[in-house]
């Protein structure tokens, strides 16, 4: 299923990502925050009243210097107004209608999509009052907020789950696998792509995707069919262009959400960024499979595989599982390693065991090491059992699941890994107490 999308955007210092540290604090019941950095977060999973939903702030990656609206805040909006779900549109009390406010809901105003305005910094009754002034923008009640103090938060987030549309499930046939090409601007994504389905390959036909300025590319693959998402927008030969790409958060979360498969793709000629962690993250949270692609290889004079692997091992911690393929989209080295992985992923993900199977390897694994243990009540594990596939989830009957601390959680999905593979996907551990349903 795929999670409907809420964007922040607004000018620079206005708190969007208060906000969105706020909305994803544990009093707001988050669901699960990406594994990365944290210091400039930019997405959340968050559930609402029983609403899942992704929040997502536009202005994390490309801080914007100039007062007035700019190519950048512009690219923001438009993606945010192209694919996100419902739009908060957060201004600053204490600054009052700026001309960029003006700017933005001029913009705003043009669009379909549900928008939210909210004035942030609302940190008392006085404040709270001057919210006011915002009718002006012409983008209905404004909602005084403050994200530092919490105030008025919930309130915005009953509002944000009456005008979300309900979760879509995926149109495509279960029998094709959709594989996401994911990574930030300017690392051979749609070069990736073309390399994928070039001469070798047979291009069945390219139909739109979910999305306004995506592209979806199916094709067949030694009898499988796949579909492939590229995130770029852009596919055609000789036509990459810059410009909305580098927001291009919101379409990233859109085609990982609807794939089995993301390939990450990193340029092998620049260091990983906090957007590289930022992505991966969230293919983690997602629980989706994934092969990792270093691109540019053919640019790399010290070709030590060892110590590039133990690299990116380093990097990505939550994903030791992940095979890494060093390619080059352009020159085509590599690129015919990517599909046979793929499909090996594909089959680790659709991987089911038997019960009996399962419980062997996890009282063994319970046997050789110390249980966790509070307040004179250890952790007895009864039974384990695979409940699904795709991606690969187990259930754990306990005593109490509240016994179970992380480093646990990861003790018993290494030997699980160990015995039963499961390479280049996450594994979704669920532990209940018995007789919970």
């Amino acid at each position: 299923m795929t999670k409907p999308i809420v964007a922040i955007i607004g000018r620079q210092n206005t708190g969007k990502s208060t906000l969105l540290n706020r909305i994803a604090g544990k009093p707001l019941a988050i669901v699960q925050d990406q594994p990365g950095t944290t210091r400039d977060r930019i997405f959340a999973s968050v559930s609402w009243q029983g609403t899942e939903f992704t929040v997502i702030d536009t202005g994390g990656l490309e801080p914007e210097t100039d007062a007035t609206i700019t190519r950048g805040i512009n690219a923001q909006i438009e993606a945010a107004i192209n694919t996100a779900d419902v739009i908060i549109f957060l201004t600053d009390v204490n600054d009052g209608v700026t001309p960029t406010d003006l700017e933005i809901a001029g913009k705003l105003r043009r669009t379909a999509k549900p928008i939210l305005l909210a004035a942030n910094k609302a940190d008392n009754a006085r404040l709270e009052s001057a919210a006011v002034e915002f009718y002006e923008l012409g983008l209905g009640e404004p909602m005084p907020v403050s994200a530092h103090h919490r105030r008025g938060v919930a309130e915005l987030l009953d509002k944000i789950i009456t005008l979300l549309p309900a979760p879509t499930a995926s149109e495509e046939s279960p029998e094709t696998i959709k594989i996401a090409i994911v990574g930030r601007p300017n690392v051979g994504k749609s070069m990736l792509l073309n390399a994928l389905v070039g001469d070798s390959r047979v291009i069945v036909d390219e139909v739109p995707g979910t999305t306004r300025d995506a592209i979806d590319t199916p094709f067949d693959f030694n009898g499988q069919s796949v579909l492939l998402i590229d995130t770029a927008g852009v596919r055609r030969r000789g036509s990459i262009k810059a410009g909305v790409e580098r927001y291009s958060v919101i379409r990233t979360l859109r085609a990982i959400d609807r794939a089995d498969i993301a390939l990450l793709v990193l340029d092998a000629t620049e260091p990983a960024t906090s957007q590289d962690l930022h992505i991966g993250g969230y293919i983690q949270q997602a629980a989706k499979g994934i092969v990792i692609i270093i691109n540019k290889w053919d640019l790399i004079e010290d070709k030590n595989i060892n110590e590039w692997n133990r690299q990116v091992k380093r990097l990505f911690k939550f994903f030791t599982h992940a095979p890494v393929i060093f390619t080059s989209a352009k020159t085509g080295q590599g690129v015919n390693r990517i599909m046979p992985q793929v499909i090996q992923v594909y089959q680790e993900r659709r991987k089911r065991l038997t019960t009996a199977t399962v419980n062997e390897v996890v009282q063994k694994a319970v046997a050789a090491h110390n249980r966790p243990h509070r307040k004179g009540k250890q952790l007895k594990v009864y039974y384990a059992t695979q409940a699904e596939v795709n991606p690969p989830t187990f259930v754990f009957f306990a005593n109490d699941a509240r016994l179970v601390h992380f480093s646990y959680r990861r003790y018993l999905e290494n030997k699980l890994r160990e015995a039963f593979g499961f390479a280049g996907t996450p594994l979704r551990m669920v532990f209940k107490t018995r007789g919970e349903e």
